[in-house]
This record gives structure tokens, sequence and C-alpha cells, in this order.
């Protein structure tokens, strides 16, 4: 086992900064990334992360972190492990819940506070994109002028793998925050560095040899349901692309028209798109996850999940 954490099983990101005692830590990370958006944050308060949906039949969420500042400001904090066909729209959807939670009862102008979404990920969207910017800011804005129309929703995504700066690179303290994400998990020392006070705070909470033997345990769990998890989503979006691509070959081939293999492959495709979602959908149950965590990585309805395990 390493000397650290891994900061992206669930144990340990809830653990550095889903903490009321290390909220110091999450508060330095978002005021070095919001530092150009918002006043400098001073507190913040943990909330509830589980949401309920507005009846018995609505979807609810379960955050990561969910957060407010003394302003009001809600702060949305996910670390994604692995790559989801629909992350961007699960983004949308979680974003709809500290939106709602500001709505007032009787007359109400509708003033909002700004809501954030940051998803830290250990995925590239886009592996045939040009773009090497490793975070992106998303907000509403005019296709025409590209002006922001709304300004209090905002989205930030941090792709990992896109960052590749080396200790002796490292310039910035938000360099320093993407090297923690990038590599804490696989070091064995705190690098020279890093030595400021938050950082040494970081890095005692990640010293696996400081945990009890049940602190041990929980993260070895963690550890074990993150490799598995992300083994088999990375596996079915690879074997699906594969499946779908050659099934596509095969059919339009079979049509025997110019226009047929474009179909055949969108067909094909769909379809190997489709079963891969199952057989992956099979495997996460098996591992002990949720009908609502194996849909968001699927894509698959719950309804269509528990038709599939026989429910």
């Amino acid at each position: 086992m390493s000397k650290y954490m891994n900061p992206y099983t669930d144990y340990g990101f809830k653990r550095l900064f889903g903490e009321e005692f290390n909220k110091d830590i999450l508060i330095d990370f978002l005021n070095e990334i919001l530092k150009d958006e918002t006043g400098r944050i001073q507190d913040i308060t943990y909330l509830n992360t589980e949401r309920l949906g507005a009846t018995e039949l609505d979807r609810g969420a379960v955050f990561d972190i969910y957060c407010k500042n003394d302003a009001g400001e809600s702060f949305i904090v996910e670390m994604q492990k692995a790559k989801q066909n629909f992350f961007k729209e699960r983004s949308v959807y979680y974003a709809t819940f500290p939106i709602r939670d500001q709505a007032k009862k009787g007359p109400w102008d509708f003033d909002l506070k700004a809501v954030y979404t940051i998803g830290i990920l250990d995925f590239v969207f886009d592996e045939t994109a040009a773009n090497d910017d490793v975070i992106s800011w998303v907000k509403l804005c005019d296709t025409e002028t590209q002006k922001v129309f709304y300004d209090k929703l905002t989205f930030i995504y941090l792709e990992m793998p896109k960052f590749n700066k080396t200790e002796n690179e490292l310039e910035t303290h938000l360099d320093k925050w993407l090297y923690v994400f990038r590599y804490l998990g696989t070091l064995e020392k705190r690098p020279a560095k890093l030595k400021q006070r938050i950082f040494e705070r970081l890095f005692q909470s990640a010293e696996i040899a400081k945990f009890t033997s049940d602190d041990v345990t929980q993260y070895e769990n963690s550890l074990k349901h993150y490799r598995d998890v992300k083994n088999v989503i990375d596996t079915a979006l690879m074997e699906g692309e594969a499946i779908g691509i050659e099934k596509g070959r095969e059919e339009g081939e079979a049509i025997g028209i110019e226009k047929g293999e474009a179909i055949g492959i969108e067909k094909g495709e769909a379809i190997g798109i489709r079963k891969k979602a199952e057989e992956t959908a099979i495997k996460m149950h098996r591992l002990g996850m949720s009908d609502t965590e194996i849909s968001d990585v699927t894509g698959l309805s719950v309804a269509d999940i528990q038709q599939l395990m026989g429910r």
C-alpha cells in the first residue's frame, strides 16, 4: 500500500475534504479555484449531501460534497473516478438542487445566489480533442456574442490526466493543488515544493500510517471498490465502442449500399453500447452498487436495471 491515500476513493476524498476538522483544506482549494469569481471564502457550512426529489417518484441526488459559504453561495464538489457517458448531464441535473433549495414560500423575486459545480475527473472528456487545458469553465452564454448570459451558474471541470507538470515545474498555488490530486496516492514523501501549512495538514490527514485499524479497513475496502469500478467502467467503454463499430460494419456490408455502412455502424454502435451497458450494470450490481449509481454510469434507467436484475 502507498504511504498516502488515493484521493479518488470515496473514503479518501471525503476524509480529506468532507469533514469539519479538515474544512480549512477545502476552503483553501475553493479559494484557489474561484479566486477570480468570488470574494475570499472565510468559512463554509457542510450541508446534507443527499437531496431528495420533490415527490417520492422524483429522482434525488447524492453529492460527494455540498456546502455553502457565508454569502449563501453553493458549492458542489465531485470526485469522478471513471468516465461516464452522461457525466455532463449529471452535473447539470445535480446543479438544479441547490437552485431549487433557494426557493422561498410566499412572495419572492427569484433572486438567486451563485451555484458552483466543481468536478475533479480521473479521465478526459474527449481523448481526440486538441485542447490541452486542464481546467474548463462552463457558463450560460449568448452563442452570437459569446458574452455570459447568466453568471450565477458555473461548472468547473478538472481533467486530471491532462496535468503532466513535474515537481520542479510547479509555479503557482493552483499547480500544487493539481499535483496533489494527480499524484497523492503514489507519493512516498511530501514534495519539497509543497511545504505550505495547508499542504502539511493535507499530507498529515492522508498518511495511512496514522490511521486507526478501523480507518485502514474502511480505506482498503474503498480502494478495492475504486479499482473494481474503474476497471469495469473503463473496460466496458472500450469494449462497447469496439463491438459497436464491428457490428456496424457487418450490418453495413450486409445492406450492400453506399449508405449502408453509415447506417449499419450507427445501428451497430447502439446495439454494442446497449449490450455493454447491460453487462456493466450486472458487474456493478455484483460490486454492491445501488441502482442509482449504476444508472448514472451506464445510462440505463432504474426501471431497465431492475428488469435486468429480475426485480
